[in-house]
């Protein structure tokens, strides 16, 4: 393949898509660079179908190499070694809007692999490899509905910016990423501080309006390429068989949709399946997979009919209303704090816990090495839909909903600086049927209220559902699993009574006009604000104190030229500190130093024991010092640690002193009189002056 490179200038940098010159034994192959940030994305589909093949295997795996950002990886082996959390969300990121393209029935092992090989820590490479992997498949030969793209929207001082660098993202109120086609938005994730309805909708136009030049450039470069598609016929339809199916099912699949509690439902249409096997008998057995395919779009089919011509869902509710809800705090008594948030059939047990900079967790990645103070973990066992499986640990649709979770709730949690706490939430999910990322939004919330971490306002979360046909729409509040599946759109609204503070949305049809969406977010506002009703019956405030087994920060200042005093050389004044008091110490470079502990009386005898090696004397100021030296001419006197003057012998008694050892020794403990500090530092201390004096209590 010839080398072909194709670029635009896009928001003041040059966007360029280059094909040709690496990686020509991949199905497609595309360098993306945007300043001086570029990615390497191949693209292969196996040309094999597996035996048996009856699902999509599409995988998606962006990689952050360190050498792109002139980094050596931290860890023991000093390698990348698999996904962190980031290049998790980022894969999830380029997986949901473009595999929805890929036509029905390509089952054909395909996998994308996006490598940031140059990063410039100024353009972020999550929608560059977005726009890369629609690339790399757009000028294969593998069928794609594309091409696609992606910007981030920020917005700063009321303008909307297309992929602002990562220094204006710091500034900015709103920062989403939006993809889409030509002609639709696919996809939306992001977050928020206390946005507006108004302003969201905006930002996701604003953005699917400003990718499109990347579109048109993606669609130059295949035609320059020029190669064609591999041929592929999806799988044929059988109306005949089809429309037995439905004689033999549609009665059945009728019934089993009105009943209310999901694992009710599931065993009537489990029923209704292995009776149509059943009726189908011998003749039809080598078509059981084709009667199953036809009973679930039938299945589809009418409960999308009884939603749009009934107005009635699976549940038995109508367009508008949410589940019912319960909320209780304070459940597990040694937890620093405790939800547990049910809305109908899914349930979250929401759990704090509170620690010291020493809990901080690290962040190694191509762009720097970080510590981040809040973290949610969202788990999703296996038991909260009634199944069995091996696999325990976080996958990448945890790691996801955990993110979205944790995007909504931070923006309520104190600053750092008033409230010097590692936050750790953990969402177990104990009971699904319909967005338990929303549910555990709001267990966060009560959670952290109970914890007494001194919140903003709560927060909260919803799902919203489209069902879609022609001209009949019906916008769905707090959706089922089922609707989702079943639905158009699956749109997760997360905020307080502010604002909009997290926002994801996958998007599976084409025609979701800027009304059906403004009308989704504004129902979603009416869900949000009922939810919040309900759970301020439970805990409406941060409660006034923490719990009695979280430890207490108090945080104190030093001089940030006194830092290395209180370290002392090798740390041996901070670990001298820490073990006589057993108090945990975290101390900044500015001189902030956050001294932890249950035990109040340790932390006040750490702080004194700071205090005595940061401060400083003072003209007139009265001291208990210990005698360090005896010298012909006086005394030298420490008055705190590290802190010498001198006391000369005339300043030692009214009367005339003929040896200093007449009135001190060394060890003793002497009462001095600070008199005066030189040019130099020195100090003049003087024993006479202090003759009758007392020593403040406070000191």
């Amino acid at each position: 393949m010839a080398f072909i490179k194709k670029e635009i200038e896009f928001n003041g940098e040059v966007f360029s898509i280059e094909t040709g010159k690496m990686a020509r034994q991949a199905d497609g192959a595309v360098v993306v660079s945007y300043g001086g940030t570029k990615v390497l994305c191949t693209a292969v589909a196996s040309k094999n179908l597996r035996e048996g093949q009856d699902f999509f295997p599409l995988t998606v795996n962006y990689q952050e190499k360190f050498y792109g950002g002139g980094r050596i990886p931290g860890s023991f082996f000093r390698r990348e070694r698999g996904s962190s959390e980031r290049e998790t969300l980022i894969c999830r990121l380029i997986d949901r809007p473009m595999r929805p393209l890929f036509p029905k029935g390509f089952l054909f092992e395909t996998q994308i692999i996006p490598a940031v090989i140059s990063m410039d820590r100024i353009n972020d490479p999550d929608t560059l490899s977005l726009v890369a992997a629609s690339a790399a498949v757009t000028v294969s030969d593998i069928p794609f509905a594309g091409p696609i793209a992606a910007v981030r929207v920020g917005r700063i001082n009321g303008q909307f910016l297309a992929n602002p660098t990562i220094a204006q993202i710091g500034d900015s109120d709103i920062d989403i990423v939006v993809a889409g086609s030509k002609d639709a938005i696919l996809m939306v994730e992001g977050e928020a501080r206390f946005a507006s309805e108004k302003d969201m909708l905006e930002a996701v136009f604003f953005g699917h309006q400003a990718m499109q030049p990347l579109i048109d450039l993606q669609i130059e470069l295949a035609a320059a390429v020029g190669r064609p598609k591999r041929e592929f016929a999806g799988p044929e339809k059988d109306p005949e068989f089809e429309k037995k199916v439905a004689e033999l099912s549609e009665g059945r699949i009728a019934e089993a949709i009105r009943i209310r509690t999901k694992q009710e439902r599931y065993s009537a249409m489990d029923l209704a399946k292995a009776d149509l096997v059943e009726a189908l008998g011998e003749d039809y057995a080598e078509r059981k997979k084709e009667a199953l395919e036809y009973f679930s779009s039938l299945h589809k089919n009418m409960v999308r009919e009884m939603i749009l011509k009934e107005g009635v869902r699976i549940d038995g509710r109508d367009s508008k209303t949410v589940r019912p809800i319960d909320c209780e705090v304070g459940l597990l008594p040694r937890a620093h704090g405790s939800g547990l948030f049910t809305r109908g059939e899914t349930q979250a047990l929401v759990v704090v816990a509170l620690g010291t900079g020493e809990d901080e967790q690290r962040i190694d990645n191509v762009q720097e090495l970080s510590f981040k103070k809040f973290m949610l973990h969202y788990n999703f066992p296996p038991f909260s839909v009634g199944e069995t499986s091996n696999r325990l640990f976080p996958g990448r649709r945890e790691i996801g909903h955990g993110m979205l979770a944790e995007r909504a709730v931070t923006k309520v949690v104190p600053e750092h600086e008033k409230f010097p706490y590692t936050i750790r939430i953990v969402s177990d999910v104990l009971e699904s049927n319909g967005s338990s990322s929303m549910a555990t939004v709001c267990g966060a919330s009560l959670a952290l209220m109970d914890a007494g971490v001194p919140v903003k306002e709560p927060v909260a979360g919803i799902a919203m559902g489209l069902i879609k046909e022609g001209e009949d729409i019906a916008v769905l509040s707090d959706i089922l699993g089922d609707e989702d599946h079943l639905g158009d759109m699956d749109f997760k609204v997360a905020g307080s009574r502010s604002g909009v503070t997290a926002l994801q949305m996958d998007i599976k049809i084409a025609g979701v006009s800027r009304e059906i969406m403004e009308k989704a977010l504004g129902q979603a506002l009416e869900g949000r604000l009922h939810i919040l009703g309900k759970m301020d019956e439970s805990l409406s405030t941060s409660r006034e104190d923490l719990s009695p087994y979280a430890p207490r920060i108090t945080t104190i200042h030093v001089k940030s030229d006194q830092v290395r005093t209180v370290i002392g050389s090798g740390g041996k004044n901070i670990r001298g500190i820490i073990e006589a008091t057993g108090c945990t110490i975290d101390i900044e470079d500015d001189g902030r130093i956050n001294i932890a502990s249950a035990d109040g009386e340790a932390c006040k005898l750490a702080i004194k024991m700071i205090r005595n090696l940061t401060q400083e004397a003072e003209v007139g100021k009265l001291y208990m010092g210990t005698v360090k030296k005896i010298m012909e001419f006086g005394a030298f006197v420490e008055i705190f640690p590290g802190t010498e003057g001198l006391v000369h012998i005339s300043e030692l008694e009214k009367a005339r002193v003929r040896k200093v050892t007449d009135v001190l020794n060394e060890g003793d403990q002497v009462l001095v009189k600070c008199l005066e500090i030189d040019k130099q530092g020195k100090i003049r201390l003087s024993r006479k002056q202090a003759l009758g004096e007392n020593l403040p209590e406070e000191a």
